[in-house]
């Protein structure tokens, strides 16, 4: 839904906030603020109904087109627009909240055609034509310098039409839609709206170009080629910002179901994108002074720090995204990072208490989807936490959910993954983690699910598949006690037990507590015959239980 409001290139502004609604782009001050499409059209209906009071159903009729919608998802959309443009439901500066009757836009709106930056109320005055970025240019092929967002933004081009057949035009632009549509399933990504990309349809316009006309630092461009019924899809990202090609890739497929086929490959280069661009990002949050670190670059330097997978590297992590956390209250990622240390830190290193890592994680990860109830990363964090409080049930369950929300969403199928192998599913659960391991290869976590696919197979008796499976996680990470204690229990029960002690003195160097307090009661998500085959093996290893 879009709403028409009086015109092309129509901007209203007020406070210090704009909406340009043919870019459907919304700024604070000269920072563009990333805001989910829908959010955009609530906030536009109410400003152009400014004269009245706006029911629930009238927000239901045209902003939600009729569709059902819950009391908690319009509750949600109206408070990520009041966060959006510095309002709140207590101070109600821009949009009042009338009992039983609705909402209704009360801010002071001038309206202006962005092409000419005209203001239709009163001639804009040359102090008005100048920005941050710098003073406006009147020609409508000149615009403002890029102003980048404090986390990542991109626009999908159209993709070009090599086949030289016109009727071929649909399968590019539906292909470029949809992944358009899939990566606004990253809560952390902004994505330029379908109406501002697709102006560059048919024209020859570099990468750097539509940055700095889109004001996104990501540009993803691309071509279909199609001969007969085979067609060959072809991508590169680009980071306009260095002007440097960061991902490319290309596809070829049979037709013979061609929806199919475009919803392959729209999820590939989604869950390929992903991981390309938070990479480019966690990189410059690491170069940069940490003094200098704003909300975003804390949150990916905490995330860098997660990577080391280390107890001590945890808890920076977790510093990190309390930094985040104070910088920006309203950051729905930086509680689910917090969540995260939380529960690494008593499922992974027992650095912590087990049960107050639990209900600490639990506690932010909630706090997360309170902010942002689509954040599929939050409801993975809470499905993580319910599982190491033994709830397999209820995680496995929170996961699905977060997956139906975003199907890329790498973190809950490692936790899908590891519910299912603690609940007997095994097989399920070493698929859904090399689904994981394919969406996000070089994921942060990655070393938690690998080591648990370690303990699947001890858990099926394969002691040398285990074993082996262990050493690759510690090849890869030395300090994962979790592999160290599969290898140790699997070379026991294979009956190497020189082996098997050195690979307990190592997990006791690295670890001191993690055996202690392993041996010492049954973590919840272990069930108890699986808790005893494992001392079993420990105890064969010469471990004394």
């Amino acid at each position: 839904m879009r709403t028409q409001v009086g015109g092309m290139g129509l901007v209203y502004r007020f406070g210090d906030v704009s909406l340009d609604v043919d870019r459907q782009e919304l700024r604070r001050g000269a920072d563009l603020v990333s805001v989910e499409p829908r959010v955009l059209d609530l906030l536009q209906f109410l400003i152009s109904n400014r004269e009245r009071v706006v029911s629930k159903d009238d927000l239901i009729a045209n902003v939600w087109q009729g569709r059902v919608v819950s009391e908690s998802t319009l509750t949600s959309r109206i408070t990520a627009m009041r966060r959006a443009i510095g309002d709140s439901g207590h101070d109600q500066r821009f949009v009042r909240t009338i009992s039983r009757k609705g909402l209704r836009f009360v801010g002071e709106v001038r309206q202006q055609r962005s092409a000419a930056e005209e203001d239709v109320r009163t001639p804009v005055r040359a102090e008005e034509t100048t920005s941050k970025t710098g003073p406006l240019q009147n020609s409508s092929t000149e615009r403002l310098a890029p102003t980048f967002p404090d986390k990542p933004s991109i626009a999908v081009l159209p993709f070009t039409n090599m086949s030289g057949d016109p009727d071929q035009e649909f399968f590019g632009d539906g292909l470029a839609e949809d992944v358009l549509t899939e990566l606004s399933k990253f809560r952390w990504l902004f994505v330029t709206s379908r109406n501002s990309s697709f102006t560059f349809k048919g024209k020859t316009v570099d990468a750097k170009q539509a940055s700095r006309e889109l004001g996104v630092r990501y540009v993803l461009e691309g071509s279909v080629r199609r001969a007969g019924m085979r067609v060959r899809v072809t991508g590169q990202l680009i980071d306009a910002s260095t002007d440097s090609q960061i991902w490319a890739e290309h596809y070829d497929r049979d037709l013979a179901d061609i929806f199919a086929v475009q919803d392959e490959i729209t999820r590939a280069v989604a869950a390929a994108i992903g991981p390309a661009i938070v990479d480019v990002e966690r990189q410059r949050a690491v170069r940069k002074p940490p003094e200098n670190l704003g909300a975003w670059e804390a949150y990916q330097r905490g995330f860098w720090h997660v990577s080391k997978h280390d107890a001590d590297e945890n808890e920076a992590a977790r510093r990190l995204f309390q930094r985040a956390i104070e910088l920006d209250p309203g950051f729905a990622a930086a509680y689910s990072g917090v969540a995260l240390t939380y529960c690494m830190g008593a499922a992974t290193f027992y650095s912590i208490d087990y049960a107050e890592g639990r209900r600490l994680g639990e506690q932010f990860a909630r706090k997360a989807i309170a902010l942002d109830e689509n954040d599929a990363d939050a409801h993975a964090r809470l499905a993580r936490a319910l599982s190491i409080s033994g709830d397999a049930e209820g995680a496995h369950q929170e996961a699905e959910y977060a997956l139906s929300i975003n199907v890329n969403c790498a973190d809950a199928f490692a936790v899908k993954g590891a519910a299912l192998i603690f609940s007997g599913r095994r097989e399920e659960g070493r698929e859904a983690i090399r689904q994981f391991l394919v969406i996000s290869p070089r994921d942060p976590t990655r070393p938690s699910p690998l080591a648990q696919t370690a303990g699947s197979h001890y858990f099926d008796r394969n002691y040398e598949i285990a074993a082996e499976a262990a050493r690759q996680v510690i090849r890869q990470y030395p300090k994962n006690p979790q592999a160290h204690r599969w290898l140790a229990a699997s070379l026991g029960q294979l009956g190497r037990r020189e082996e098997a002690k050195a690979a307990l003195d190592t997990l006791q160097s690295i670890a001191p507590f993690f055996l202690e307090q392993f041996l010492a009661r049954r973590i919840a998500i272990l069930r108890a015959d699986d808790y005893e085959h494992v001392l079993e093996g420990l105890r064969k290893a010469g471990c004394p239980t």
